[in-house]
């Protein structure tokens, strides 16, 4: 459980924690651009009904041998963003030879918290149908209280997830609740609670590599450990990883290098789904 004791407006608030995410978000948008001008794959393919029921999938240059398809699931606290955002960070894997999978969904206040995680799942149960494979569960934030939900979710329709991959993830929702981001999402305390994956019964196999910045809050560097501790005891093989002196708008950029530690985890899990 967090303390009490804490500030969580500023342990939350990552704008505020790192000044210059502007230039960062700028950066995604025109890296994502360019990887989409030159990158293989089907755009758009429609996994719902709804106006931002889209998702992306990048190719391997070489083709990819049949493996798990890595989900990659946008971060914006369930309110900012799209899959456009995020093109790019399928580069290190399809390097590697990973098909990727990027979603957009509909994001809050259009959307509840509750109807958002619905939609991550038929997304996912649209990649496996349609491919055949298995996932490998990664996204940034909000996209990985995301990966960690799918992998959580107790009735699947599809096969389950056993790998994932969350990247400054929150597991733990009530300390969002009086906080400036819950304006959007209107969670109750009770709703926190209900959709907290930390909450929800622990898998019982799996791996899981929580990953998150070395310069993160406190908050988020507590959000990581516990659910690799709460999972471990469950039976999940689970990792820490932090990434040294990330913050949490630069904690993602290596996924775009296919040499980079956080590629070699997706590889690893991909390996082993």
């Amino acid at each position: 459980m967090a303390s009490d004791d804490l500030d969580f407006e500023a342990e939350y608030n990552n704008r505020a924690r790192v000044p210059d995410h502007p230039v960062h978000i700028a950066g995604w948008q025109r890296d994502a651009a360019a990887y989409r001008e030159t990158a293989r794959g089907e755009f758009d393919l429609t996994y719902g009904p709804g106006e931002r029921h889209r998702l992306d999938l990048f190719f391997p240059e070489n083709g990819d041998g049949a493996g798990p398809v890595v989900l990659f699931i946008h971060g914006g606290y369930w309110q900012a963003f799209d899959k456009s955002s995020s093109s790019h960070l399928a580069r290190g894997a399809n390097m590697r030879g990973l098909t990727v999978a990027v979603p957009s969904y509909t994001l809050a206040p259009a959307a509840t918290l509750a109807e958002i995680i619905t939609e991550i799942e038929a997304a996912a149960d649209f990649i496996m149908q349609r491919t055949g494979r298995s996932i490998v569960a990664t996204g940034h934030s909000a996209g990985g209280h995301l990966a960690a939900c799918l992998m959580a979710r107790s009735a699947p329709s599809q096969r389950p997830v056993r790998a994932a991959m969350p990247i400054s993830g929150l597991f733990d929702l009530p300390p969002l609740v009086g906080t400036s981001i819950n304006k959007a999402l209107g969670l109750t305390v009770e709703e926190a609670h209900r959709l907290s994956p930390l909450e929800w019964t622990s898998p019982s196999r799996g791996n899981l590599v929580a990953v998150v910045g070395g310069a993160e809050s406190s908050e988020f560097l507590r959000q990581s450990r516990v659910i690799v501790d709460t999972w471990r005891r469950a039976g999940v093989t689970t990792r820490y990883h932090e990434v040294p002196g990330a913050h949490h708008f630069d904690v993602i950029a290596g996924l775009a290098d296919s040499a980079d530690p956080l590629v070699d985890i997706l590889v690893e899990l991909a390996a082993e789904a």
